[in-house]
C-alpha cells in the first residue's frame, strides 16, 4: 500500500498545487470585488476642506477628489462620515470602508495601523485664538492655558510629542467636537486655544473673522488617502495610477483652485464690514436679488457677491466714471437693458442680473462650471474681448484657455506690452479684472455659509458680534 503511494506521489503533488494556484487565482483583488460589486465606500469627516452637504447636494474637496476616483474605476461612491474622527482609521483597518479620504495627515503613529496612499497636499498645524486673547508666540508662552483638540486627531498626537520637551502644555481631547466646533468655540470665548489644520483655518476665517494663528506646530505635513495594510496593494496602485494622472492631466491642480484658489489673502476689516453688512442692509435687498436671480436661472447669493463688489449694497452709489446703483450699470448698458432709473435698487439688481446672463450665454459652451461663472465675472468686468484675448494668451502659453485656474494667471499679462501688443483687442486692467472675480468668489462662499443652514455655524444659527463692543450674539440664518 506504502509503495502505491509512494508512486502515485509524483503526480499527486503537481496536481494539488495546481488546485492551490486555481484557488488563489480565483480569489478577486480588492480591486476587482470594488469593480465587480460596483461602488467604492469611502470614509470622511465633515468639514468644509473635506465633504459637506449643502442645499445643492454634497461637495468638498475630498469629495470632489473621490469623485473623479470612482468615475476612474468606473463604479459608484459610497460616502460615510462618522460623528467622531477618531472612527475613520478602524472604520478603514477592519475593512468597513476601502479607504479614507478625509485630509488625514501622514503621522509615524498613523502609519502603524494604516498604509497611506501618494500625498496630493499638504498642511501645517496651527494654534488658533481668538483676536483680543493674549497672542502667544510660542508654547511657553501659554503659561498653563489648555489646547483643546479634537480626540484621535494628529493634533492630539503632536501635543504628545511636544510633551516631552514642553512639560507644562495642558491639552484636553474633545471627543464630541470636530475642528469646526472647535474654532467656533474659540470664536465665542468658550475655549482659549485650539490647533487645526492651516487650509481648515483659511476657509473658517470667512466665517470667523477674529480667528487669528498664533504660530505653526509642525513643519508642513503630507495629506494622503488611508488605505488597510496587507498584501493587496491593488487599490493603492491604482490611487497611485490616478493621481499621477490628475497631476498629469491639471484636475488636482484645478480642484485645488476651486476650493482654496481665492481664499490666500485674508482681509480682517473688509471681512468683518462685509458680515456687518450682511444683516445690516442685505435684508432690504434679498428679494430683489432672489426673483432676479430667479428669472435669469442664477444663484441669488453670487449675484449678490457681485452687488457687495459693486457697491456695498448701496443704491445711491456713484464711481467717478459715472457708474451708478447696487450693480454699477453704465448709462450705455442701462439704456439698452430698457432700465431708465439706475438708482432704483430693483431695476439695477434686474438690470445687473439680465447683463450677466447675457454674458454668461456668450462664454464658450465647452467651458463647465464652476469655471463658466468666473469667466462671466471677468467678462462682466472687463469685457468679453479681453477676456478672449487672456484665452488666447492662455494657449499660446501652455495652459487651458477653458480652466480658470490657468486662464486666470493670463489676466495680468494684458496690462504688460510685451503681450497686449499680441493681442487683438489690446491693453486692459486684467490685475483688476481678477481681483474682481476673487473678491466676488470670497464673498459668494461667505453668503453660502451665512445663508445655508447645513453649512451654517453650529445650532444653525449664524453667529455675527458688535464691531465696536465684539460681543457675540446669534443672527437667524438669512
Amino acid at each position: 500500500m506504502a509503495s502505491r503511494i509512494r508512486a502515485l506521489l509524483p503526480l499527486l503533488i503537481p496536481a494539488a498545487a495546481g488546485l492551490l494556484m486555481a484557488a488563489y487565482a480565483a480569489t478577486p483583488t480588492r480591486l476587482q470585488r470594488i469593480v465587480d460589486e460596483g461602488h467604492l465606500v469611502v470614509v470622511t469627516r465633515d468639514s468644509p476642506s473635506t465633504y459637506y452637504t449643502g442645499a445643492e447636494g454634497p461637495s468638498g474637496f475630498e469629495y470632489d477628489l473621490a469623485r473623479l476616483f470612482t468615475d476612474h474605476l468606473g463604479v459608484e461612491l459610497q460616502i460615510m462620515a462618522p460623528a467622531s474622527l477618531s472612527a475613520i482609521l478602524p472604520m478603514v483597518a477592519d475593512g468597513r470602508a476601502d479607504l479614507a479620504a478625509a485630509g488625514l495627515a501622514v503621522t509615524q503613529e498613523r502609519s502603524k495601523r494604516v498604509r497611506f496612499g501618494p500625498a496630493y497636499d499638504q498642511i501645517s498645524q496651527q494654534l488658533v485664538y481668538r483676536k483680543g486673547t493674549p497672542t502667544p508666540a510660542s508654547l511657553s508662552d501659554l503659561d498653563g492655558e489648555v489646547i483643546d483638540v479634537v480626540s484621535g486627531s494628529s493634533h492630539a498626537e503632536r501635543l504628545k510629542w511636544l510633551a516631552s520637551g514642553h512639560p507644562d502644555i495642558n491639552w484636553y481631547e474633545n471627543e464630541d467636537a470636530d475642528s469646526k466646533q472647535l474654532l467656533h468655540r474659540v470664536w465665542k470665548r468658550e475655549i482659549s486655544y485650539t490647533v487645526v489644520n492651516s487650509n481648515d483655518i483659511s476657509l473658517n476665517q470667512r466665517v470667523y473673522p477674529e480667528l487669528r494663528v498664533a504660530f505653526d506646530v509642525t513643519e508642513p505635513q503630507p495629506l494622503a488617502w488611508a488605505f488597510a495594510k496587507g498584501e493587496d496593494d491593488s487599490l493603492v496602485a491604482a490611487a497611485e495610477d490616478f493621481f499621477e494622472l490628475i497631476r498629469d492631466n491639471g484636475q488636482l491642480r484645478q480642484l485645488h483652485e476651486r476650493y482654496y484658489g481665492h481664499v490666500q489673502d485674508f482681509d480682517y476689516v473688509e471681512t468683518r464690514r462685509f458680515i456687518s453688512h450682511i444683516y445690516g442692509r442685505l435684508p432690504e435687498y434679498k428679494p430683489y436679488f432672489v426673483e432676479a436671480a430667479r428669472r435669469n436661472d442664477l444663484d441669488w447669493r453670487l449675484l449678490a457677491a457681485m452687488g457687495y463688489q459693486e457697491s456695498h449694497w448701496n443704491p445711491a452709489a456713484v464711481s467717478p466714471t459715472g457708474v451708478r446703483g447696487i450693480m454699477m450699470l453704465t448709462n450705455t448698458t442701462a439704456s439698452e437693458l430698457g432700465i431708465e432709473d439706475r438708482i432704483d435698487p430693483n431695476n439695477s439688481i434686474d438690470g445687473g442680473a439680465r447683463y450677466f446672463s447675457l454674458i454668461k450665454r456668450r462664454i464658450a459652451q465647452d467651458i463647465a462650471e464652476p469655471d463658466r461663472s468666473w469667466f462671466a465675472l471677468a467678462a462682466y468686468n472687463m469685457g468679453l474681448g479681453h477676456l478672449e484675448d487672456a484665452r488666447a494668451l492662455t494657449a499660446q502659453r501652455g495652459g487651458d484657455p477653458l480652466k480658470w485656474v490657468d486662464v486666470k494667471e493670463s489676466l495680468p499679462l494684458l496690462t504688460r506690452k510685451e503681450w497686449f501688443e499680441q493681442t487683438r483687442h489690446g491693453h486692459a486692467r486684467g490685475n483688476e479684472a481678477l481681483q474682481y472675480v476673487e473678491n466676488i468668489r470670497s464673498y459668494y462662499d461667505t453668503l453660502v455659509w451665512r445663508t445655508d443652514p447645513a453649512r451654517a455655524a453650529p445650532q444653525l444659527t449664524a453667529i455675527t458680534s458688535s464691531p465696536l463692543t465684539g460681543t457675540a450674539t446669534a443672527a437667524p440664518v438669512l
